[in-house]
């Protein structure tokens, strides 16, 4: 579908609201000057929709009261967009009447798309990973992300060009072990065949996805979501911490997101294995938990959690003049 005609689209489901927008309005959501959404209404008229306009400062369009509209129509962009809101309110408990809505919706949603795009989306979902919490993600490109999860999903190796964080170009041959949407940015992690090592890539920075030669197995260990969480924290953070946490590992994973570190049992409690950039921040996280702790790794944690303390004592000690 071309992207006026998506506009086209999207301004009949603007106007659906059955009240009525002004130009102004309209140019600003559809992204274009008021003299295309001028364009857009013509073209809806001849198409038989019964666009009514009002003239003046503030006048608009809208629809004609009593018109029956046809049928929802999305592009696949949309499409892709709606399915992973409705699966990520589910999975986050966001649905306002909990996760049975989102899911009915979401089951109604896939139960009209075109099989080809349904087809996409379904390699999507079952491959792909979510870790939290969830935030505003940053726009990867709806086909770069079904091609990956396609490929994902078929165990087929791709070729995709890619533009690292210093502006360098690159071809990169890569078998696909899953994509991951962790932080409100998309990850693609698997097999790079140049530096035949598992690496993880941004998917807002791969410029195309093609079909290359071969196919793969993926380990059977292998996890998506903690890879691409220890890949980004081994890149980001200088510091690497080991802490003994006196609890148990259902309430350290209940109240510590995986982008923190690694979680696992331990004799005395729970090891916390992480990275971190500053440790004077580490030292606040931990003394924010409530749960007594053992500092394994570094001896320089210890020197901050030291200092926390003394100014936590100076500030208990110290009384606030009366007025």
């Amino acid at each position: 579908m071309t992207r006026p005609t998506a506009r086209v689209l999207a301004m009949l489901e603007l106007l659906q609201t059955g009240r009525q927008r002004t130009v102004a309005d309209l140019a600003a959501v559809l992204g274009v000057d008021e003299r295309t959404v001028r364009r857009y209404a013509d073209h809806l008229a001849d198409l038989g929709i019964p666009v009514e306009s009002q003239r003046g400062r503030y006048g608009g369009y809208r629809l004609a009261p009593g018109h029956k509209l046809p049928p929802l129509m999305l592009t696949d962009d949309e499409a892709v967009a709606v399915v992973l809101g409705l699966t990520l309110a589910e999975r986050a408990g966001l649905a306002t009447t909990g996760s049975v809505a989102a899911a009915g919706a979401l089951a109604k949603v896939t139960r009209v798309l075109p099989r080809a795009l349904s087809g996409r989306i379904e390699s999507l979902l079952s491959t792909a990973q979510f870790t939290a919490p969830v935030r505003a993600a940053v726009p990867a490109g709806t086909d770069t992300l079904l091609r990956l999860a396609s490929a994902a999903q078929a165990r087929r190796t791709v070729a995709i060009a890619y533009t690292a964080w210093d502006g360098r170009e690159s071809r990169r041959e890569l078998d696909v072990y899953g994509v991951v949407l962790h932080s409100g940015r998309w990850y693609v992690t698997g097999l790079d065949h140049g530096r035949g090592e598992v690496r993880t890539f941004r998917l807002d920075r791969i410029a195309s996805v093609g079909q290359a030669d071969g196919s793969y197995d993926v380990p059977a260990d292998f996890d998506a979501g903690a890879q691409v969480v220890a890949g980004i924290g081994a890149v980001r953070w200088s510091h690497e911490v080991a802490v003994v946490l006196r609890t148990t590992l259902a309430e350290a994973r209940e109240q510590l997101p995986a982008s923190v570190g690694r979680l696992s049992e331990h004799a005395d409690g729970v090891l916390l294995e992480a990275r971190a950039e500053r440790l004077d921040g580490m030292a606040r996280m931990l003394a924010g938990l409530g749960w007594d702790f053992e500092v394994v790794t570094p001896d320089a944690l210890r020197d901050e959690i030291a200092v926390l303390a003394d100014r936590l004592r100076a500030a208990a000690a110290r009384r606030a003049a009366r007025p």
